[in-house]
């Protein structure tokens, strides 16, 4: 009997590990109440005496910085053009690709959405005659969110100078405008389907001549391409064409061309062309590579190795490993960044699951370590525990859970335990 109602409980945690509390708001009221909403960010509005008007952010934290227990001294953050347009993906996209299913792909980040108020204006580097009168307004919208955006987001929000700066169409042509005039201001650039025809190829011109005399190391250049091309086109027909239907695809694959010929300037750089997706479709395909990309040695190579039962490396032997590991990006990062909790917390489990348990106690052991303010490690280590059956421990660390904070399982298991040692008197 003791053996099944341990084995029941290991299924519910298995399951649950990763539940999260519902947040509650404060009414007006004054009271308390459950918040069933699902919420990807809050707006913030700043007034800038750049621009000379009122801007509004649409600001994304990761579930661990709304959690004093589980949050990092800093996160890398992501700086993202057309925000309304494209917030909602790239901060689903961040979730899935760096906690979700313990995926480690992509760090956990702070994203930055910035609506617009006059796109052509803002996101143009050069006026042209033709079009909207107000263009040309890119160097003045880039000294807003360097002098003013970036200042306020640091003073609000835990986020180091690690900063990645997306665009799509003209948010692109304002991208790679960066990436030419201000290198040192992002780290990692991503220009989907850039309007690089804009204004004569002024600005295809000009990063021609930058970057050829630009050091690069450390940053990062992603491009994505659309498929713009006429039916029954090729990328060589567009190559060799002349007409101005194809000068958007031309013009950056003109680009790409030379900034992959730039051996000696240290940019990482890597591009795509997405044949089965327009100017409209490629964002959410183009985000997802970028972040691949761009965070190759973010994610510990491995992992499923580690379970397999022949495996000759021991629980201090993983330790050192994870250690090398997160120095490793600790140093890309430019600060010390800890495992993430759930990331450890996943492979703990998997340890348990297939009997490892020397593995399985050093994870969940290093976890205590890093977030001792944290109710959730506690009730894993009681789950280690419960496989091991010792009832009266697992109770112990079920107990320090819920001193330590609440979540909703441990009075869960507290009372299943006692009530099982009870039966047994």
């Amino acid at each position: 009997m003791k053996r099944l109602l341990v084995c029941a409980v290991i299924a519910l945690c298995l399951i649950s590990c990763e539940t999260k509390k519902s947040p509650e708001v404060i009414t007006e009221k004054g009271s308390t109440e459950k918040n069933t909403d699902i919420v990807f960010g809050h707006k913030d509005v700043i007034h800038s005496n750049i621009l000379e008007e009122d801007r509004e952010i649409w600001i994304h934290l990761p579930e661990s910085a709304m959690d004093d227990s589980k949050k990092m001294s800093k996160y890398p953050v992501l700086y993202l053009l057309d925000g309304d347009a494209h917030f909602y993906s790239v901060t689903g996209m961040i979730k899935q690709l760096s906690t979700t299913n313990g995926n480690t792909v992509s760090p956990e980040m702070i994203v930055v959405g910035i609506p617009n108020t006059n796109r052509t204006r803002d996101l143009t580097p050069t006026h042209t005659m033709d079009g909207d009168s107000t263009s040309g307004g890119g160097k003045n919208f880039l000294n807003f969110i360097e002098k003013e955006l970036i200042p306020y987001v640091e003073n609000k929000y835990p986020v180091s100078d690690y900063r990645t700066f997306v665009g799509h169409s003209f948010g692109g042509l304002l991208v790679v405008d960066a990436l030419v005039d201000r290198p040192n201001l992002f780290t990692n650039y991503v220009a989907i389907d850039p309007s690089l025809w804009w204004d004569d190829q002024e600005l295809l011109k000009r990063a021609t001549t930058v970057l050829s005399s630009t050091k690069l190391d450390n940053k990062a250049l992603y491009v994505g391409v659309a498929n713009t091309m006429k039916e029954g086109m090729n990328i060589q027909d567009v190559k060799n064409d002349t007409t101005e239907a194809t000068k958007h695809i031309r013009s950056i694959l003109q680009f790409v061309k030379t900034t992959e010929s730039l051996q000696d300037n240290g940019l990482l750089f890597n591009w795509k062309y997405y044949e089965n997706d327009s100017h409209g479709s490629v964002p959410l395909i183009a985000e997802y590579d970028a972040l691949h990309f761009l965070f190759p040695w973010y994610k510990l190579k491995g992992v499923n190795d580690l379970f397999d039962p022949n495996s000759t490396i021991s629980d201090t032997d993983l330790l050192k490993l994870i250690n090398a590991h997160y120095e490793n990006v600790s140093n890309h990062f430019g600060y010390e960044t800890l495992p993430p909790e759930v990331f450890i917390n996943s492979l703990a489990y998997g340890f348990l699951e297939n009997n490892q348990m020397d593995k399985a106690k050093a994870m969940f052991k290093l976890n205590i370590n890093n977030y001792p303010a944290s109710s959730n490690v506690y009730d894993s280590m009681g789950d280690y525990y419960l496989a091991k059956q010792d009832s009266i421990k697992a109770l112990e660390l079920f107990n320090k859970a819920l001193e330590v904070g609440t979540n909703d399982f441990s009075q869960e298991k507290i009372d299943m335990l006692n009530k099982n040692l009870n039966s047994e008197e």
